[in-house]
């Protein structure tokens, strides 16, 4: 499905859901930022996605990275809380989703970077290279926060 994502743009088609999603900021042992280049928007971003019933958020997060990038994470904190309704996600079907996600920091334990029906990248990415990519400011401000290494979570 295709979607493209509205940043704090007048013309934005107004949201009509809002769905619990998640992503990951992962990083290996060499300090490198686990990333993902979308198949449904082509954008460069953290592994995440939306939260299934039965699931909490964090299992949520462990399944998506998992699925998208062939890598085991552990949870390890809250980076922020990210509900923007000026953030909207249009997809093809008609929905058009205010958002609203979870960042999560989780923990390198396994795995081997293969891509999905959902990544057609993956790579471990140093931070130096980010500026290079193209990604979304919204998940531009994640990663921003996750670098930080805030005491307390981001949250609007």
């Amino acid at each position: 499905m295709a979607r493209v994502d509205y940043f704090h743009d007048p013309n934005a088609p107004k949201a009509n859901s809002v769905k619990p999603a998640v992503s990951a900021f992962v990083q290996d042992d060499a300090g490198r930022l686990l990333m993902i280049r979308r198949t449904d928007n082509d954008l460069y971003s953290i592994p995440g996605g939306g939260q299934e019933v039965g699931e909490t958020l964090a299992q949520t997060a462990v399944r998506e990275v998992q699925e998208e990038t062939g890598i085991d994470v552990e949870v390890t904190g809250l980076i922020g809380l990210y509900s923007d309704p000026a953030h909207v996600i249009a997809y093809d079907d008609g929905e058009v989703r205010q958002e609203f996600s979870i960042c999560f920091r989780a923990r390198l334990i396994g795995g081997e970077l293969r891509t999905s029906s959902e990544s057609k990248e993956v790579e471990w990415v140093e931070r130096e290279r980010l500026d290079e990519l193209n990604i979304h400011p919204s998940i531009q401000l994640r990663i921003g926060h996750g670098f930080e290494n805030r005491s307390e979570p981001y949250y609007t």
